[in-house]
């Protein structure tokens, strides 16, 4: 599982250089272009529009594998760790529930896409330039659940103290604790 683990996020992390290098290259030849030569890559603006939309994705699932996604946390300092473990459940729940709709109806979306034929950027599909959305979302709703199981277990863990040491949970737990500080 370790194995699988790191590989996504090799991957991951490999999508995310290469689209941002890509971006980096082709702005810069873009303006190079336009400005020595009058003229542009006809396909290259909408392109990088598309290139920003999978950036910007696959970099929310990169965030998401460390919940290290943008939060407002205005009373977790009034709750004690307990608590917190709790309400942290729960949004995880709600927030995987939402990441799940999205990937479901950008699925449908994508599919109906492909159905019509529709054609994208330079003569790219256009569900082949969607697909990022039911994808990203539906990986950040899974580990949004797996985060909330992680959360629960903590939740229960913290009643039986002596059973919290060694446990498969340390990690999370202080994931937890770093935020909470």
């Amino acid at each position: 599982m370790d194995k699988l683990k790191k590989a996504i996020h090799q991957f991951e992390d490999a999508i995310l250089l290469i689209l941002l290098s890509s971006m980096i290259l082709l702005a810069s030849t873009q303006i190079f272009l336009r400005n020595l030569f009058d003229f542009g890559i006809v396909w290259a603006d909408p392109l990088l529009r598309v290139m920003v939309l999978w950036l910007g994705l696959v970099g929310a699932t990169v965030a998401s594998r460390d919940n290290k996604h943008i939060r407002i946390d205005l009373l977790s300092s009034f709750f004690t760790k307990r608590t917190h473990e709790i309400i942290q459940c729960f949004v995880g729940i709600f927030s995987a529930a939402v990441c799940l709709i999205i990937a479901w109806y950008g699925m449908q979306w994508v599919r109906l896409d492909y159905l019509d034929n529709l054609v994208g950027v330079a003569g790219i599909p256009a569900w082949m330039l969607e697909v990022i959305i039911p994808i990203s979302f539906a990986l950040i709703g899974i580990r949004y659940c797996l985060l909330a199981i992680c959360w629960g277990r903590l939740y229960v863990q913290s009643f039986k103290p002596e059973q919290n040491q060694g446990s498969d949970l340390d990690e999370h737990s202080k994931a937890r604790d770093q935020q909470s500080e």
